[in-house]
Parts: C-alpha cells; sequence; structure tokens
C-alpha cells in the first residue's frame, strides 16, 4: 500500500511526493538517514553526475532546436516510436511524459500541425486514439537519434566511471 501510495502522489506531482503525504514523510525520515551516512566524494560524484545529466539535456534542446522542435516535442516523438510502430494512446503518452492528459492533447495537436504524427482509430477499443509517427517525424526522430547515438557514446566511459562511484 506504502509503494501505491508514493507512486500515486509522485504521478500527480510531476514525480515528487506531495509534500504532506505519508510517502514523504516517509522519504523525508529516509533522505535524512541515506544522507547522514553518504561522505563527501559521494556528494561530489552526484552532484558531478547530475551536472553531467543537464549538459546532456542542454545538448538534446539544443539539437531539437536545430530542426524546429522544442525539447518536450522531440520527448515525444521519441516516446511514439519506442512502441515499435504500433502507435501510443495519449494517456500513455502524458505518463512518458510526466504531463497531464490535457497537456499531452495539446503536444499531439502541434505535433500533428506539424506534420510529424498522426492519429489512428484504437483497433481494441474504437473510443480511444493511437498516435503513430509520419514519414516525417520518423526522418527528424532519426536524424536527431544519430546526434543523441554519438553524444551518449562520447558520455558512456565518464557515466560509467561516475556510477561506478556510487
Amino acid at each position: 500500500m506504502g509503494e501505491r501510495l508514493y507512486r500515486s502522489a509522485t504521478r500527480r506531482n510531476g514525480g515528487l511526493p506531495d509534500k504532506n503525504s505519508a510517502a514523504a514523510l516517509s522519504a523525508d525520515r529516509e533522505y535524512i538517514v541515506v544522507a547522514q551516512q553518504l561522505a563527501d566524494e559521494a556528494y561530489r560524484t552526484l552532484a558531478t553526475f547530475r551536472l553531467e545529466l543537464r549538459r546532456f539535456l542542454k545538448f538534446s534542446e539544443r539539437a531539437a532546436a536545430t530542426v524546429g522542435l522544442t525539447a518536450k516535442q522531440h520527448q515525444a516523438l521519441l516516446a511514439i516510436r519506442a512502441t515499435d510502430g504500433e502507435g501510443i494512446r495519449v494517456g500513455e503518452l502524458a505518463d512518458q511524459l510526466l504531463l497531464q492528459s490535457h497537456s499531452a492533447t495539446e503536444l499531439v495537436d502541434r505535433l500533428e500541425k506539424l506534420g510529424l504524427v498522426e492519429r489512428l482509430p484504437d483497433r481494441d477499443d474504437a473510443r480511444r486514439v493511437m498516435v503513430r509517427l509520419t514519414a516525417r517525424g520518423n526522418a527528424q526522430l532519426a536524424a536527431l537519434a544519430e546526434a543523441h547515438h554519438a553524444e551518449l557514446k562520447r558520455l558512456k566511459p565518464m557515466l560509467n566511471d561516475l556510477i561506478r562511484q556510487l
């Protein structure tokens, strides 16, 4: 029950528990214990790891901008493509992007206007709509994926080293 409460609280709050929930209070207690156990080197490692993650995200934002996309649009295309071409329901996309359903719908509307995605009826449930990449969406994502893959290959040794230090 505690895990379910924690997941429910975190889903509503972008991955963070509500500050007054039982899960948040429990997480606070666990945080205090863990914080006391970490050595100075662990803090340096965590700070460096977070810095490198932010640098990668900045790289990703810039790469998306070069093809006229926002970072959120790029992430949406990636989440849709990860379905192996089957498509994704808007609610599932919202979960993948940590968005509210209405925000995901607005994002899909913008991507559809750009000709990057299309809506199709769900084969299993006529009340639902699937979102799938168009050929143009696949092409833009492929260009971005190649650049991201190269950047991750460049970062891999350093990130692996940081992870080993944790």
